[in-house]
């Protein structure tokens, strides 16, 4: 069923703009992992350069979106994304962090097949998205403490909401509803489906996506392919905020050659 008008959320709800200083020559779209919000990615503007936009996508059922119908599947993340992207990024990168990494290869995939593939994409500990989950978290066998636990164990949250039963009410069925996608998704289309580079990125240490589930996003791609691991587990670039933007950064800067016409 289709939302009445009144449900409909405003393009800034579900996709933050945050420009810099300059004149935007790229943006970047990044995209939370399971159960994260905007907020918490809001914070990387300050490690970008001024010319680059950042635009943070937020997912039903936290933040402005917190009274929608939480989500069922991945179209339901990837689809209002992509409806809310301003009309100005045709120059675009887009990143996903875990979960986040499979919504970046639907909006990917799906810029492509419109004729307009981004500029590169960056998929940061995740999974190629034709394999099975190898770290299935099955939420809805678990009781709010178990998943907690679950959540916990993988770090990258906030402890002080999880601690806090009145806050962990508010956020648990967003994050159960994104567990269950992510659980289950599998990309089953042909490949290659994205016509762009393609930079994935993960912590050596981690066991959610190991290594080894991470090389065979080169499938995915027509363009180049590289990939790099830091020190850490799943959530990796806590630790390694420098270095994590140093890659990202070069990401950019490449994707900006990519556009600039020979002399």
């Amino acid at each position: 069923m289709s939302p009445s008008p009144d449900q409909v959320p405003a393009a800034d709800d579900v996709v933050w703009p945050l420009p810099g200083a300059a004149a935007p020559r790229t943006s970047l779209l990044v995209l939370p992992h399971a159960g994260g919000n905007a907020h918490a990615y809001a914070g990387w503007r300050d490690h970008l350069p001024a010319d680059v936009t950042l635009l943070v996508g937020q997912y039903p059922g936290r933040g402005a979106r917190f009274s929608e119908e939480l989500p069922r599947d991945l179209d339901d993340l990837a689809g209002p994304i992509l409806t809310a992207l301003p009309p100005e990024t045709d120059d675009l990168v887009v990143l996903g962090h875990s979960m986040g990494s499979l919504v970046a290869f639907e909006v990917a995939r799906r810029l492509t097949a419109a004729g307009r593939p981004p500029r590169a994409l960056v998929v940061s500990a995740c999974r190629a998205p034709f394999l099975d989950n190898p770290s299935v978290v099955l939420p809805d066998r678990l009781d709010d403490d178990q998943l907690v636990a679950a959540i916990k164990s993988r770090g990258g949250t906030d402890d002080g909401i999880l601690d806090e039963p009145e806050l962990r009410e508010i956020v648990l069925p967003a994050i159960r509803a994104d567990f269950g996608i992510d659980d289950v998704y599998r990309y089953d289309g042909p490949r290659p489906a994205v016509d762009c580079p393609v930079a994935v990125l993960g912590g050596d240490a981690d066991a959610v996506a190991p290594p080894e589930m991470l090389a065979p996003w080169a499938e995915v791609t027509t363009g180049p392919f590289s990939q790099e691991f830091l020190p850490g587990g799943h959530f990796y670039f806590q630790q390694q905020l420098d270095a994590f933007f140093v890659r990202v950064n070069a990401v950019l800067a490449g994707a900006d050659s990519d556009r600039t016409p020979a002399v």
